[in-house]
């Protein structure tokens, strides 16, 4: 009798824990590359993005969420829910000596992947990784069960032959088993997207929530598409850089995303006037932002495709999707790098190797100012799209000043998990992020006292409306957000006592999270 009795009761157990797990939403986090502001169709882009524009119809915008302006920083944070020095990767996968610096997770934090594990769910992740090299930093090793991964920076969209030729390699891994692209590979993009759909499949036969992070590489360079995506858009951009983000400025305004107050900011000083090109370099160009737009529409596809799945499952009205981009658009030129590898055959193929430059990456930062890497606007805004049915209200624009590293404690607060002190015998370092799941559902959720970034010397401190920022060995600029997002208007030498405010908090900040001169570290 008392051994029955102890079987109902592990059964009950059983049950009771299958039932809380039933409760805990699915998660998805897509992760675009490189993607700027103003990219995809529900922040103002021309390029076709049915289904982010979808969920950003029936879901909620934040109009101004940030990142940590570069891949493995915005990512550290993503994942951990801390800045990007406390987690080791201040900078990016090479070591640089110091603690915040080291170039992959350090041992004093965890990722999603881990917390979430702890809580019950299946975790799942598809796409750029980088965020170290290391074993310890790999996503096997950091609470994934499924994973197929690309540990660098970026890799050409149809095989893993090296992008540079000094000595850094493109690996892919499958676990932790390196795999081999070839020539004849499905295009990077579809086969993210592939390695989600079926691991979707394969966890929920486990009868347990899921944790999925798609990173899509796209679009970052090289920039590489399908013929039949490329064909899209050929001739769609021959009007110019000007008039294109005049457009994009235009709609922002109507979609109620921008203030209709603020100004477009200069075009890039490097940018030359369109309508002195001659037609042979109008085509070029044109071509070049074909290709990227290819890029993103694909990635888009992709994420329809996952969507489906997820409803063909019967868990699309228990699944909370969120949508962001690493960084600004960039104004890489990899033609003139001499330690990237050449190659000058059909563009958006196998055989090229190209970026779009800092003429279209300033389109793609429409309204703001300068590019990934640099922490202005124009680095560190990011399209933000929240999709939960039933529980996110549709057509929702919040205005919360929101950060990359909100996303790790959102997550927490919907799986019911509470962030540990310590895991596997280590301490871990306090979370800095603020869960969004109030703002989610209506309800006013606490404010951020302040946010700060530093990346490579680039520096910005956000306190309410005002924000001070610096690029490396640049004085300081202080701008009134709440009148001038786009800063165009330095106040610094107006407001010089509150300036001096927020640079003496940066630099607490700085000591608090390791931040290291960077003119005595590179």
């Amino acid at each position: 009798m008392i051994k029955k009795l102890f079987i109902l009761a592990l059964l009950f157990v059983a049950q009771s824990q299958l039932l809380a797990q039933k409760q805990q939403p699915n998660i998805i986090v897509i992760l675009a590359d490189d993607l700027g502001f103003s990219d995809i169709g529900a922040f103002g882009s021309e390029i076709n993005t049915p289904n982010l524009n979808k969920l950003a119809k029936n879901g909620l915008i934040i109009k101004q969420f940030y990142n940590a302006g570069r891949c493995c920083p915005s990512r550290a944070a993503l994942l951990t829910g801390l800045y990007p020095h406390q987690a080791g990767v201040g900078d990016m996968v090479q070591d640089k000596g110091f603690p915040a610096y080291q170039g992959y997770l350090n041992e004093h934090c965890i990722t999603i992947g881990q917390a979430l594990k702890q809580a019950g769910y299946s975790t799942i992740v598809s796409g750029k990784w980088h965020v170290g090299l290391v074993p310890s930093a790999w996503a096997v090793n950091r609470g994934f069960d499924d994973s197929f991964t690309l540990q660098n920076n970026g890799s050409s969209y149809f095989n893993s032959q090296p992008l540079y030729n000094d000595g850094r390699k493109v690996t892919f891994l499958k676990g932790d088993k390196e795999i081999i692209r070839t020539d004849t590979a499905t295009y990077l993009t579809q086969e993210i997207t592939n390695f989600a759909i079926s691991s979707l499949e394969k966890q929920h036969n486990q009868q347990k929530p899921f944790f999925l992070y798609v990173a899509y590489n796209a679009p970052h360079w090289p920039i590489q598409a399908l013929p039949e995506d490329i064909a899209k858009y050929k001739g769609k951009y021959l009007e110019g850089w000007d008039k294109l983000r005049a457009s994009r400025f235009k709609k922002l305004k109507e979609l109620g995303i921008i203030d209709k107050n603020w100004d477009l900011s200069n075009r890039y000083e490097k940018v030359p006037d369109w309508e002195k090109l001659s037609a042979e370099e109008k085509e070029k160009w044109d071509t070049r932002m074909a290709i990227y737009a290819a890029m993103i529409d694909r990635m888009d596809a992709g994420i329809g495709e996952i969507l489906q799945k997820v409803k063909s499952l019967g868990e699309e009205d228990n699944t909370l999707i969120l949508f962001l981009s690493d960084n600004g658009g960039s104004a890489d030129d990899v033609k003139n790098w001499n330690y990237v590898t050449q190659k000058n055959g059909t563009p958006g193929s196998v055989a090229s190797i190209d970026s779009y430059e800092s003429p279209w990456g300033n389109v793609s930062n429409t309204p703001f100012q300068l590019f990934k890497k640099n922490t202005h606007e124009g680095g560190i805004a990011s399209p933000f799209i929240a999709y939960y049915p039933k529980h996110i209200k549709a057509g929702t624009v919040s205005n919360r000043i929101s950060h990359v590293i909100d996303i790790f404690p959102t997550c927490l607060e919907y799986a019911g998990f509470k962030y540990p002190e310590n895991f596997q015998g280590k301490s871990l370092t306090a979370l800095e992020g603020i869960s969004l799941k109030k703002e989610f559902e209506g309800q006013q959720s606490n404010a951020h006292e302040a946010l700060f970034w530093e990346h490579e010397g680039s520096k910005a401190v956000r306190k309410g409306n005002w924000k001070a920022v610096a690029e490396n060995n640049q004085p300081w600029e202080l701008y009134n957000l709440a009148t001038d997002r786009t800063e165009t208007k330095n106040v610094a030498k107006s407001e010089p006592k509150l300036l001096q405010s927020l640079i003496e908090l940066h630099q607490q900040w700085s000591v608090k999270v390791g931040v290291e001169d960077w003119n005595k570290i590179k």
